[in-house]
C-alpha cells in the first residue's frame, strides 16, 4: 500500500495537496474505494479510501488509526557538516531516515567546504524517505549551526564526536557509549575533519570522543555508520 505524508491530518476526511493529489490520481491512478496509507510524520498511520478522486484536491476517508506506529523507543540526533558534494549529504539524509533518526543538524565547522545549506530540497529528500520506508515519524531538520553552537546547547543524553585526531586506543566505541532507550547526538565534522580546537571544545563540554574504527570514512560513511550503530545498539532490526 502505498504511504502518503500530510502532516495537518484530522480526521474522519483529509484532503491531499495537489503534489501528493497528482501522484495519487495520476501516477497511481488510484479511483474511488482505493486505499492508501497517511501519516502526519508525529507518529500516527493512517488507513484511507479515495472518496473524492481529483487530481488537484483529493480527498480521502480515514477508516483506520494507529499511534506511536512503529515507535524506535530512542532518539537519535545527528549533527553532521553537509559535504562539498550535495549529493552526498542528501545520501545521508536519505539512508539516515530510513534507518532511523529523529533530528538532523547541518553543522558549520572551521573546515567547512560547503557553508550553504539548502533546507527545502534536503526536506524534500527527508520526506521521500519518510514515504519509501513507511515511516510515522518525519525527522525534524534544523538549519545550518555552528559547532560552537551545538556544542553549547543544552542536551539530555549521551553526546559524542568522532574525529580523526587521536588514535583508536584514545577513544570508544559507540557500543560503549550508548544504552537501549539513550537520547544521543553525535557530531561528525567536515571532509578535513574537525580541528584540534573543536575537539576540544566538544570535550570540554562534555562529549565523549568515539571511533568509528581505523578505516578513514567519507563524512557520509561516518554519519550513515553512527546511525546504524545506534539502530543496534537499541536492538531494531535494521533491513537490508
Amino acid at each position: 500500500m502505498h504511504l502518503f505524508y500530510s502532516p495537518d491530518i484530522e480526521p474522519p476526511f483529509h484532503t491531499l495537496n495537489e503534489e501528493e493529489s497528482r501522484h495519487c490520481v495520476r501516477v497511481l491512478r488510484l479511483g474511488a474505494g482505493d486505499r492508501l496509507m497517511l501519516t502526519d510524520g508525529r507518529g500516527h498511520m493512517y488507513t484511507a479510501e479515495v472518496c473524492g478522486p481529483d487530481a488537484r484536491r483529493c480527498r480521502v476517508h480515514i477508516v483506520e488509526t494507529v499511534a506511536e506506529y512503529c515507535q524506535c523507543g530512542y532518539r537519535l540526533t545527528m549533527a553532521v557538516a553537509p559535504t562539498k558534494n550535495v549529493d552526498r549529504y542528501e545520501w545521508f539524509l536519505e539512508k539516515a531516515t530510513e534507518v532511523g533518526c529523529d533530528v538532523f543538524v547541518p553543522l558549520e565547522c572551521a573546515r567547512s567546504e560547503r557553508r550553504t545549506f539548502r533546507p527545502d530540497r534536503a526536506l524534500r529528500v527527508i520526506t521521500g524517505a519518510v514515504k519509501q520506508s513507511l515511516k510515522a515519524y518525519h525527522p525534524v531538520l534544523e538549519p545550518l549551526t555552528a559547532m560552537r553552537e551545538i556544542v553549547s546547547r543544552p542536551f539530555d543524553g549521551v553526546r559524542m564526536i568522532a574525529h580523526c585526531g587521536a588514535t583508536t586506543t584514545d577513544r570508544k566505541y559507540i557500543s560503549q557509549c550508548v544504552a537501549p532507550g539513550d537520547n544521543v547526538l553525535i557530531l561528525i565534522g567536515p571532509e578535513g575533519d574537525f580541528t584540534p580546537e573543536e575537539v576540544s571544545l566538544a570535550v570540554t563540554a562534555g562529549f565523549t570522543e568515539i571511533s568509528l574504527g581505523t578505516a578513514r570514512l567519507r563524512t557520509e560513511t561516518a554519519a550513515i555508520d553512527a546511525v546504524i550503530e545506534v539502530a543496534l545498539a537499541n536492538r531494531t532490526r535494521v533491513r537490508v
